[in-house]
């Protein structure tokens, strides 16, 4: 191998360092990372959600979703701060590292992959990126980062160190370039994420449950249950750290829970955010979520960690809302202050300063609308800062009225239901003359604490009067489409109820369709995407209950004659014949008493081909003097692999034993491929070919 003549390179404003590179990359993702050096070189990031929707490749959209930031956006970083990146990739969350931080460090092994990143940030000049093995660098990095980030690279601790003891290495390693006072930050996998027990494939191995078989066929990957890493954490003589739980999980995050802010049952709905991979769907992860949020286990359960090793932040939890334009982006966070806890929204650009601003006068107006009401509207206030505008609210405690709502459908309680809807239309309806209404004002957005009912939210707050009736079925719309099992009931009642005039759900689904598009502008949703990009959702459930249905017409029963020809009494069905992509397999044992064996493949019309007969080891001739059919022949070939079409729901094809060597207990192997078909499709095809073929 030739060796790299460059130690330096500078792209833009970008320095990568080639001091410590072997000269060749050891992975990659194929021919697509070529395709997306050239979107970093040709490209503004402004433009990648629109390629990302053009291209439609889950390696784009991994690589360049501007979602990725969400990890590490939500950490408290200023300018005077360093931060260390290791295995900074293609640069998912470099650009954010940037923007908040002094200084990035960054290292990757790809020279690649780092000038993806330094393309796509060569306007950063606070960026130097090490391209070589971890090992061979580590050695020269300061001792003093305020942030060393490994986001997704800690189970690849193997790799990285090996060793006996690769991960409490790995950890000790890193952790002496934190300086006092400063935070070592791991995103990782959940060996035991719920997602993987619902049927998602492993992320790294692409295979069903080998993290939760503890990856019984070894590899260089492993991802650790919450335990796990505090094991590793004690190993190390670490007691300062926090864990957060990322969710759906820590690449494409848009809500982050911790210890302080657990989510409450209702919470966890997006379950369906995997892009890159086919994935089963063995139950519903909404009320498996619930289930265990209910019995405090869902900290066991999160589908990734975000552990944070130092001081504890200030933030609580964390919600973003950069699935719309740039102009209404925004994250939403809980923080605990010297004051007790507090509600905030911050634009994520400067393009939603706006946004955040009318927050305020929304407020005020709807105060003034509901001021005497049993509905309390959450206070704002507006703080101009140096980074802009900032609306932080009151923390307010209760259940959303969405959570009370399910608990009604899980008792079968449609009484109690509707009571409770009729209750927040009493409320919301309070002054409905007045010009000004909460668009938005669904079930999630209030909050229920004793006999206090609270607007928490009112982002989309219009200043029109809309009839109370209309934003009623739409928030009862939306709960709806949110989760199918809240579908139990008929909408009917809730527009006899409302007096809405016929066709109301037809022009409701058409409105929703609008106001979507405004909140997520010309882009697609993360939810279209998923469908656009997404891998197959299978659904065994489905696939069981179809079996069970068609159970019946599919069985193979098998008749043996002993010398007084055929009978129910000297008849059995065989349970592991069961078709599988449409072929039937199966052995039997057959007494050397018996002389002819009749085989029924289904109890329907059906398409048979038989594939082979193989008796005690010994391939059939399947000629005419073998078997016959009541079925008619549809296949030239006399001998080879007749195919029968049968025109009846008693399907039978008869196999003469005579001249077979036979022993006391003797197997026959069946073979056959079949299709089922309407009884008068088979009576037609037997017709056509009634005279053309003889055998």
């Amino acid at each position: 191998m030739a060796e790299f003549e460059k130690t330096s390179e500078t792209i833009g404003k970008v320095t990568l360092d080639y001091s410590k590179y072997p000269g060749q990359d050891f992975y990659c993702d194929g021919e697509v990372e070529k395709e997306i050096l050239k979107i970093a070189k040709d490209y503004s990031p402004v433009e990648y959600q629109g390629i990302i929707e053009d291209r439609k490749q889950w390696p784009i959209f991994y690589h360049l979703s501007p979602q990725r930031e969400n990890i590490v956006d939500f950490l408290p970083m200023d300018k005077s701060m360093k931060v260390l990146e290791v295995g900074s990739g293609c640069g998912a969350i470099t650009g954010k590292l940037a923007r908040k931080a002094g200084q990035v460090t960054c290292i990757d092994l790809s020279r690649q992959r780092s000038l993806i990143n330094a393309h796509r940030h060569s306007d950063c000049d606070n960026v130097t990126i090490h391209v070589g093995n971890f090992q061979d660098i580590e050695p020269t990095l300061a001792k003093d980062y305020d942030y060393v980030c490994l986001i997704g690279v800690f189970e690849y601790g193997i790799s990285y160190i090996g060793g006996e003891t690769p991960f409490t290495d790995f950890f000790n390693i890193v952790k002496k370039h934190v300086k006092p006072g400063g935070r070592l930050v791991i995103a990782i996998e959940n060996k035991y994420g719920l997602k993987y027990w619902a049927g998602c494939k492993e992320d790294h191995l692409s295979t069903f449950f080998s993290g939760i078989e503890g990856y019984p066929d070894g590899g260089v990957v492993r991802t650790f249950s919450k335990k796990g890493l505090e094991k590793i954490l004690k190993a190390c003589g670490e007691k300062e750290y926090s864990f957060y739980y990322p969710y759906p999980d820590y690449k494409f995050m848009h809500t982050c829970f911790s210890d302080k802010r657990l989510p409450g049952k209702g919470e966890l709905t997006d379950n369906l955010r995997n892009f890159d991979q086919d994935r089963m769907l063995l139950f519903d992860e909404k009320n498996a979520f619930d289930a265990l949020i209910e019995d405090e286990m869902f900290p066991e359960f999160s589908n990734s960690f975000l552990l944070v090793v130092g001081p504890d932040l200030e933030v609580e939890y964390s919600r973003y809302s950069n699935d719309r334009t740039m102009e209404t982006a925004i994250k939403t966070e809980i923080l605990e202050t010297a004051s007790g806890k507090i509600v905030r929204k911050v634009p994520l650009s400067e393009y939603g300063y706006d946004h955040i601003r009318a927050l305020g006068t929304y407020y005020e107006a709807l105060q003034k609308r509901y001021e005497g009401s049993s509905l309390s509207v959450n206070t704002c206030h507006i703080i101009e800062t140096e980074n802009g505008p900032v609306a932080e609210f009151e923390y307010v405690e209760g259940v959303t009225l969405s959570s009370l709502l399910d608990e009604k459908i899980a008792a079968n309680d449609m009484k109690g239901f509707q009571t409770l809807f009729q209750e927040y239309v009493k409320r919301i309806d309070y002054n409905s003359q007045e010009k000004v209404t909460d668009f938005d004002c669904i079930f999630s957005n209030i909050l229920i604490g004793d006999d206090t009912w609270t607007i928490i939210d009112y982002e989309w707050t219009e200043f029109v009067q809309r009839e109370t009736n209309e934003i009623a079925f739409r928030s009862l719309y939306c709960y709806v489409l949110e989760n199918e099992k809240r579908n139990k009931w008929s909408l009917d009642w809730a527009i006899d109820m409302l007096g809405l005039k016929p066709g109301a759900l037809e022009e409701l689904q058409q409105q929703e369709a609008v106001f979507q598009k405004k909140v997520t502008g010309k882009h697609l949703s993360m939810a279209e995407l998923r469908n656009l990009i997404g891998g197959t959702i299978f659904e065994p459930q489905k696939w069981i209950s179809h079996f069970q249905e068609n159970a019946g017409s599919k069985r193979v029963q098998i008749y043996e004659d002993l010398g007084n020809g055929f009978s129910e009494e000297n008849s059995y069905f065989v349970e592991e014949a069961v078709p599988v992509g449409g072929k039937v397999s199966f052995t039997i044992q057959v007494d050397h008493g018996v002389k002819t064996l009749r085989i029924d493949p289904a109890m329907e019309s059906c398409i048979c081909k038989v594939e082979s007969l193989i008796w005690n080891g010994n391939p059939i001739s399947l000629d005419k003097r073998t078997i016959s059919s009541n079925g008619r022949r549809a296949s030239q070939s006399k001998e080879e692999c007749p195919t029968f079409v049968f025109a009846t729901e008693d399907p039978n094809i008869v196999c003469s034993l005579d001249g077979f060597p036979k022993e006391a207990e003797n197997l026959l192997e069946v073979c056959f491929s079949i299709v089922g078909i309407p009884k008068e499709m088979g009576a037609d095809i037997e017709q056509g070919l009634k005279g053309l073929l003889k055998w």
